[in-house]
C-alpha cells in the first residue's frame, strides 16, 4: 500500500471513530434533557396523557372537638405592614372557617400517580411578601417549576427555607419590588417550611410533589383533585398542626368520588 493510501485510511478510520463518539455524547445531552420533568422516568412509567384524565375527587376537611387557642401576632414594630390589615392579627395555624372546616390543608395523591411522568408547567408558582404574611400561606409546586418570590413591603425581609430532600436557600430582601427566581429539583412531602428570620410569625408551607394532583383548602374547607386517570389513590390530607389522615378511593372512568378528612381539636 502506497503512503497516501496507508494515510488516506487511518484518516478515514479516525474520522468515523470521531463521528460516533461525537453522537454518543448528542444522545446523552438529549438524554439529560427528557429527565426534566415532574416525575421520574423510571420503573416504566410512561408519559401522562390529559384524555387519560377522567376522574375526580373531591371533598372537605372538617374539624371537631375545642377551637385552639389562637396565637396573636404583635406587628406594631412595623407599621407600614400593620398599616395593612384590620383588627387583630393571629397566628394562620389555628384558623379555623366559620363552616366547621379547615383552611390551608394540603390534600394530594400520595401513591398512585407514579405510573406516569408529567411536564413541568411553564407557569410559575408566586409567593409574596406583603404585609409581614407570606402569601400564599401554604401552596403546592412540581419539580423544576419556576418560584417567584416577591417582596411588596418597603422593609427587610427574607425567605428561608427548610428543605430536606431539595437544597434550602436564604435570601435576604430589603426592598420594596424585589424578585427572586428559584425552583425545587425534587419532590418533598411532608411540605418544605419557609420562614422570616427577621420576623418569626412569618411562615409558609410549599408542598413538592411529582404531579399536579394536588389541592390546598381555603375558607370553605374544600378540595379537588381533577385530571385523574381511573384507578385507585391513597389521598393524603396534611395540616402544619395535626396529624395528617391518608384515605384509599378507587375511580372509574369519568366517576367523582367524594371523601371528608376529620380532624379533632
Amino acid at each position: 500500500m502506497s503512503n497516501k493510501k496507508f494515510v488516506f485510511v487511518v484518516f478515514a478510520t479516525v474520522s468515523i471513530a470521531l463521528s460516533l463518539a461525537g453522537c454518543g455524547k448528542k444522545t446523552g445531552e438529549e438524554a439529560t434533557v427528557d429527565t426534566k420533568s415532574s416525575s421520574p422516568a423510571g420503573g416504566g412509567a410512561s408519559a401522562y396523557n390529559e384524555s387519560m384524565g377522567t376522574a375526580t375527587v373531591t371533598g372537605k376537611v372538617a374539624f371537631t372537638g375545642p377551637a385552639p387557642e389562637k396565637t396573636k401576632i404583635q406587628m406594631s414594630s412595623e407599621p407600614s405592614c400593620l398599616s395593612q390589615h384590620k383588627g387583630p392579627l393571629y397566628a394562620q395555624e389555628g384558623e379555623i372557617n366559620a363552616n366547621g372546616t379547615l383552611p390551608f390543608v394540603f390534600v394530594y395523591v400520595k401513591e398512585g400517580a407514579e405510573k406516569w411522568t408529567f411536564p413541568t408547567p411553564s407557569n410559575p408558582v408566586t409567593i409574596d411578601q406583603k404585609g409581614c404574611r407570606y402569601e400564599p400561606h401554604v401552596f403546592g409546586i412540581q419539580p423544576n417549576q419556576k418560584l417567584v418570590i416577591l417582596n411588596s413591603d418597603p422593609i427587610l425581609h427574607n425567605i428561608h427555607t427548610y428543605a430536606k430532600e431539595n437544597a434550602p436557600f436564604n435570601l435576604g430582601m430589603p426592598t420594596q419590588g424585589m424578585k427572586f427566581e428559584r425552583d425545587f429539583k425534587k419532590a418533598e412531602m411532608p411540605p418544605i417550611s419557609i420562614k422570616c428570620d427577621v420576623h418569626k410569625w412569618m411562615v409558609s408551607y410549599a408542598g413538592v410533589v411529582p404531579h399536579p394532583f394536588y389541592s390546598v383548602t381555603g375558607v370553605d374547607g374544600a378540595f379537588t383533585l381533577k385530571g385523574l386517570p381511573p384507578g385507585e389513590y391513597s389521598i393524603e390530607a396534611w395540616h402544619e398542626k395535626y396529624p395528617s389522615q391518608i384515605q384509599k378511593v378507587t375511580v372509574g372512568d369519568k366517576e367523582t368520588k367524594e371523601l371528608t378528612f376529620t380532624f379533632q381539636g
